[in-house]
């Protein structure tokens, strides 16, 4: 019996034996293979944070030579500012690239970050213009020597952290690990010297990069709107009056309460079924978007039917001379970009899109914040020192012109601008381009749609 049973069970025990020795043998490659595959990604991760720093460190320095060179020529050497104001925007952008690359989470650097983040768009904005009408002025240099000083300053301290580093043979990697740890980094060094870096940028003096680098980081705010706030109720009756339905189908919300960007929404009901929404200011009551919630069926409306449904509705709500500037299809939606008219010049910076179902051509929303924050005066247009033939003349004499008109922009340098817009074809494409009306240099080209291709995103 128990040679019996013993001649059964020896061959599964075996079995089970070599079962479990291969699993066991089997996890233990595993794990010795995700262990390896964890030091190699930890060895690759190190490396790019060491490469990352290494970098950062020297472009440092390459910004304090640069910054050097702008304030050691003279104020005339346009040229030479131009050149040396480049190379900053060049150095400070790959900067930004290496300190995005290291782990700053777990330490401050904000301050540094943006100092970086001004002094390339100060840098940039400054070197595109036309120095040789618009020289430096006597803040823009001085801010060049306070900057020229910080830099060498901040230069120093990378180094002397570079050199901990190396010293101490220092890991980047348990930097990065050093929140979930329970004992922390072995040693801070790296760490106290990015914070001793950030604590120093704070306490820089606040320079003033002027208004064109200020526009950029200055978000557009209802705060521009020089209007008193209003509460629910009164967003209700706006609402009521824009849709033209009783005040009990609408219910208002307000949203970001106790914020500088609060707004009111209001939801239009039929039947306990929201059927449209709309924003509008906290600031005067101000409408900014409209979306109705149809269901939008197969394209039937033609172009010129739905431009001209979106103009009608326009004017119908109180948007008065405004002009369709672009056209655009996306299967069975269209959207129409809208510009005031003031004059005969287009007054870019005052838009506002429609949104149109090609089911019908019936408008089924808009954007018009652009509208709400820039229509608060009525501008003075300049008489242009060039007319449209000098302008022409600026031209790439291959570009086939389709139209042209006076518009006004807002350039990189966000001033705004009058300019002749000039729409055609070169290459095979659409484009629109903008010369400047008093210099005649090209403020900014827009590609719009492959001239092969129906013309919804031209001239309009």
């Amino acid at each position: 019996m128990y040679r019996r049973l013993s001649t059964v069970m020896f061959p599964i025990v075996t079995l089970i034996m070599i079962g479990a020795f291969v699993w066991g043998y089997r996890e233990s490659q595993m794990r010795k293979e995700v262990s390896l595959q964890a030091k190699s990604m930890s060895i690759k991760a190190e490396n790019q944070y060491q490469r990352a720093f290494h970098d950062l460190s020297f472009h440092m320095d390459q910004l304090h030579s640069q910054l050097g060179n702008a304030v050691a020529v003279h104020n005339t050497s346009h040229a030479m500012h131009r050149k040396c104001l480049m190379n900053v925007w060049r150095i400070t952008s790959e900067a930004q690239n290496e300190v995005n690359q290291l782990p700053l989470n777990v330490m401050p650097f904000n301050h540094a970050k943006d100092l970086l983040s001004h002094l390339s768009a100060f840098s940039y904005q400054t070197a595109v213009r036309d120095l040789d009408h618009e020289p430096l002025n006597k803040k823009e240099i001085s801010n060049l020597k306070t900057l020229y000083n910080n830099s060498k300053e901040i230069s120093k301290n990378m180094h002397e952290v570079r050199q901990k580093v190396l010293s101490k043979n220092l890991r980047w990697t348990d930097v990065e690990m050093a929140p979930g740890s329970q004992t922390g980094p072995k040693d801070n060094t790296i760490m106290d010297g990015f914070k001793t870096v950030d604590k120093k940028v704070e306490g820089y003096k606040e320079l003033d990069w002027g208004p064109s680098v200020a526009s950029i980081y200055n978000k557009r705010s209802v705060k521009k709107l020089n209007l008193p706030v209003v509460d629910a109720g009164q967003i209700k009756r706006n609402a009521a009056k824009f849709t033209g339905k009783p005040e009990s189908q609408i219910r208002v919300h307000e949203n970001g309460k106790g914020t500088e960007w609060a707004s009111y929404t209001a939801t239009l009901y039929n039947k306990q079924k929201p059927v449209a929404s709309m924003d509008f200011t906290k600031k005067g009551g101000k409408i900014i978007s409209y979306h109705d919630m149809r269901e939008v069926g197969p394209k039937k409306a033609t172009r010129n039917e739905t431009i001209r449904f979106a103009s009608q509705y326009l004017e119908q709500k109180g948007y008065k001379g405004m002009k369709p500037v672009a056209y655009d299809e996306r299967g069975n939606l269209a959207s129409i970009t809208f510009a005031s008219l003031q004059g005969d010049v287009i007054i870019y910076p005052e838009k506002i899109t429609v949104r149109s179902g090609l089911d019908n051509g019936q408008v089924i929303g808009f954007q018009s914040s652009d509208y709400v924050y820039e229509h608060s005066h009525l501008r003075r247009i300049p008489k242009p020192k060039l007319d449209v033939k000098a302008a022409r003349a600026k031209l790439n004499p291959e570009f086939r012109e389709t139209y042209h008109r006076k518009a006004l922009i807002e350039n990189e340098l966000s001033k705004e601008v009058l300019c002749y817009e000039f729409g055609g074809k070169i290459n095979g494409s659409v484009y629109r381009i903008y010369i400047n009306a008093d210099t005649g240099m090209e403020e900014t080209i827009e590609q719009v749609k492959d001239s092969d291709e129906p013309a919804s995103g031209s001239n309009v």
